[in-house]
């Protein structure tokens, strides 16, 4: 697999999601960071993006419920190249039922090489990076070519 060299933007595009768990913890680092976070344009699963919305006044894109597929949608994004960070503040001690769209959605971060944050340390750290503001030089697979040498 060759890769190439890609540059995450200064303004960035983040996706939120939560387990319900998780929905209280992720609106208060919202609340937290507002000031950092008005900057980007963020995106959310269904019931965690009405709740960041309603109690920190930031704008966001609400996508369906995560069980009813916005962990899907999301992960769509990703492989579109529209989503640049995922803070997912997910709960390891609780049974997921939509469990194989969250191992999905992380996979794909994975594969597309963007930052993610799966507890509010993680999110904290990222958030201050001296790249949060500033284009992130990575290494991202080529896609293109790669299937290009797999069709006839």
């Amino acid at each position: 697999m060759k890769y190439t060299r890609v540059n995450i933007p200064a303004n960035k595009h983040i996706a939120l999601v939560a387990h319900d768990g998780k929905k209280s913890e992720l609106v208060a680092w919202c609340k937290a960071h507002k000031t950092q976070l008005c900057k980007h344009s963020l995106s959310a699963t269904g019931t965690t993006g009405n709740l960041i919305e309603r109690d920190t006044g930031l704008e966001v894109q609400k996508l369906l419920s995560g069980p009813m597929g916005g962990d899907q949608q999301i992960g769509a994004q990703i492989a579109e190249q529209k989503i640049d960070m995922l803070i997912f503040f997910w709960d390891p001690l609780s049974s997921q039922p939509h469990d194989p769209d969250v191992k999905a959605l992380l996979r794909l971060a994975a594969v597309w090489n963007i930052p993610v944050a799966c507890n509010e340390a993680s999110a904290d750290m990222l958030l201050t990076s001296k790249f949060m503001d500033i284009e992130l030089p990575r290494m991202q697979p080529d896609y293109p070519d790669y299937l290009a040498t797999r069709l006839p």
